[in-house]
């Protein structure tokens, strides 16, 4: 405990990852949380560096461009919680399969706007903003609350099916309609899935140099360390306009429930990977699952990249599936090179600008 028996907290909320929801639910016998409020990054941070509070925790996706900001600081991250909800939903009277032709679906994110029109043809998916310049009305204000509300009068009178939306926001909306949500996992081998947002429902935690290890891992999670690390690695460098085009999925998986899959899918692939080299099954060591892509602008393709590992061995497949991913977006984003010199100009798979 190193004589810490009470640990002041800071909170940043965001309406879409509620911080605040996952120490509601935190229990330890030694260790008393005291919880303050942060409006934003720069002053958590402050309070943080001048010793007004011992730990920050707040969504991972508030950090990604600022880590040197941190750094200077003084601070780094010591930990991260389990995403709880990382799932889109789509609030809709019908299921995606069910939806009218060119019924049109509002999605804020230019990613889950890629993955309707990958999963059902025959939509119109629109952004809020998009829509309302068609319509020529006013475009949506404020945060992701408040158009969640805007898209709701849309869906309840009408001029649209439906629209994604999170989790969180859902409830704080309170629709009358049902939702659906988008699951990763297609019923089968290449089918329909929908990979979260980048840093969907991480939280992470930040805390001074050198704060004592023995106290973030009373507070930390095994699972949320581990998405933290491989998004942090694969994802940290890029962009906002390329962030916006990645889906990535991290989690921990039982042997077991990979060997079922294994079988229902006949993926020998996924099966081979819960063997060790001579053959047995590994049913003691939990698997880390990670897999990422990238859609092109209408959804027709789609290049990704899936893993699963041992967990004693994640933090170094993850650094190998880095330099994979580097090397597979090369290829397929450059023009296919001719076979013959009569042979016409082929375009890339997939355009990283578009």
């Amino acid at each position: 405990m190193d004589g810490l028996d009470e640990l002041k907290l800071a909170l940043i909320d965001t309406p879409d990852c509620s911080v605040t929801s996952q120490f509601e639910e935190f229990e330890d016998e030694g260790l008393r949380l005291t919880s303050v409020f942060a409006s934003d990054f720069a002053q958590a941070i402050g309070m943080l560096s001048e010793g007004d509070v011992d730990m920050l925790a707040m969504p991972a996706e508030l950090l990604h461009g600022k880590q040197m900001e941190m750094l200077s600081a003084g601070c780094e991250v010591v930990g991260a919680r389990t995403p709880r909800r990382p799932n889109l939903v789509l609030v809709s009277d019908n299921k995606l399969d069910y939806q009218p032709r060119l019924g049109i679906i509002l999605a804020e994110s230019a990613l889950v706007r890629r993955q309707l029109r990958r999963a059902r043809g025959g939509l119109r998916v629109l952004s809020p903003d998009a829509f309302a310049s068609i319509r020529e009305l006013d475009s949506p204000e404020g945060d992701s609350v408040e158009i969640a509300r805007w898209m709701e009068e849309l869906r309840q009178s009408g001029e649209i099916e439906g629209y994604i939306t999170s989790r969180a926001v859902y409830d704080s909306v309170g629709p009358t309609a049902r939702r659906h949500a988008l699951l990763p996992d297609p019923k089968d081998r290449g089918g329909v899935h929908f990979l979260p947002l980048p840093y969907a429902d991480l939280v992470i935690l930040i805390a001074r140099e050198r704060f004592p290890s023995s106290i973030s891992k009373r507070v930390s999670e095994s699972e949320g360390e581990t998405c933290w690390y491989v998004q942090d690695q694969m994802i940290s460098g890029l962009d906002s306009q390329m962030l916006e085009r990645i889906g990535i999925l991290v989690r921990h998986r039982q042997v077991r429930s990979l060997m079922k899959q294994a079988e229902e899918q006949r993926d020998l692939t996924l099966e081979q990977a819960c063997h060790d080299t001579e053959g047995e099954v590994t049913e003691g060591e939990v698997h880390v699952e990670f897999r990422i892509e990238v859609l092109s602008g209408n959804g027709r393709h789609t290049i990704g990249l899936d893993r699963v590992i041992k967990y004693s061995q994640y933090r170094h497949a993850t650094i190998s599936a880095v330099r994979d991913w580097d090397v597979l977006l090369q290829e397929v984003s450059r023009p296919v090179p001719k076979d013959f010199y009569t042979d016409g100009d082929a375009p890339a798979f997939i355009d990283l600008e578009e």
